[in-house]
């Protein structure tokens, strides 16, 4: 595995991303902390999560995941095998959200304590805050890193007007720049990425760290008919992906799965890993042998050939 860097940020991961979102929802601190040593022991270091995760579990209040992942950072001694990103701006009750100087500045002291590290690798805008100057965003998030606490920073549905407004307010006034890119990308869900942000990033040579990269679990090759939908709590958001394309494209997984002896979640986040300007696709696990075929993506070398199949049974 090569390392990829997160933009220009001097940070180098490994090209998947353990996604936290299921930590303190369907992975409990036990779970969670195997989960992640299977990941770490493996040679993998990225992980993603958000202060936010996971709030909307029943009696849940935030801050789960970050919690979680801190209190295994604190028994394991695993810090400097980390890269950490986190995320801010989505409501976390009372007059907590957004990006404005204010609340930053609590959220991320609320986030490195949960977390029990002095320092975030990643920091990212969680979503867009129009209530906010985005020079008032930006310059918080330049003196953070200032100080020391975040390493570098990066940005989460953003519209690609947005984003690209707050790359030249940072050019303008010498700020730091949002050096990631988080967008929703999978072989299904293909076109927002690809018209509206993917000739930007790599022009600009931002790092892109996908989301939803198994389109929720369909691309696993789990759910193939509506019968299907009752497997798992995420069920219900696969029915838009049961038509025509939706099947075609797990036509294509399927014969590269059998060719390179391995399944269609490994391949569909090779493709995604192999897409030019991706830096890492975010996947979560469950369970140690959900990861394992996760991981597997990161060993797999798909050809041309394959690339192309994939690509042509899921053109939009």
């Amino acid at each position: 595995m090569e390392k990829r860097e997160l933009g220009r940020s001097g940070i180098w991961v490994q090209p998947f991303c353990f996604g936290g979102n299921v930590f303190g929802w369907t992975a409990d601190q036990k779970a969670s902390f195997a989960l992640l040593d299977a990941f770490i022991d493996a040679g993998f270091d990225f992980v993603d999560t958000a202060d936010v995760y996971s709030k909307w579990v029943p009696g849940n209040t935030g801050g789960e995941s970050e919690t979680i992942i801190g209190n295994w950072l604190k028994q394991g001694g695993k810090r400097d095998k980390v890269i950490l990103a986190t995320k801010v701006g989505k409501p976390m009750g009372e007059g907590k959200k957004g990006l404005s100087k204010d609340y930053i500045t609590r959220a991320v002291e609320d986030s490195l304590k949960r977390l029990k590290t002095d320092y975030i690798d990643l920091y990212q805008s969680h979503e867009d805050d129009p209530n906010t100057p985005l020079t008032e965003t930006m310059e918080t998030f330049t003196d953070l890193i200032k100080q020391g606490k975040v390493r570098a920073i990066g940005a989460s549905n953003l519209s690609a007007d947005r984003f690209r407004e707050a790359l030249q307010v940072s050019r303008d006034n010498g700020f730091a720049r949002y050096e990631t890119l988080q967008p929703e990308y999978n072989l299904y869900d293909r076109e927002d990425y690809e018209r509206l942000y993917e000739s930007l990033c790599r022009e600009s040579n931002i790092g892109v760290i996908t989301y939803y990269s198994l389109a929720s679990g369909f691309l696993t090759g789990k759910y193939r008919s509506e019968a299907d939908l009752n497997k798992s709590k995420r069920g219900g958001g696969i029915k838009k992906y049961l038509n025509g394309r939706g099947y075609k494209i797990l036509g294509a997984l399927d014969k590269v799965a059998e060719e390179y002896n391995t399944t269609p979640a490994s391949v569909a986040l090779a493709w995604v890993m192999a897409r030019p300007g991706i830096t890492a696709p975010i996947a979560s696990a469950t369970s140690i042998p959900q990861l394992n075929d996760l991981t597997k993506a990161a060993q797999l070398n798909l050809s041309g050939e394959a690339i192309e199949l994939l690509t042509s049974a899921s053109s939009y």
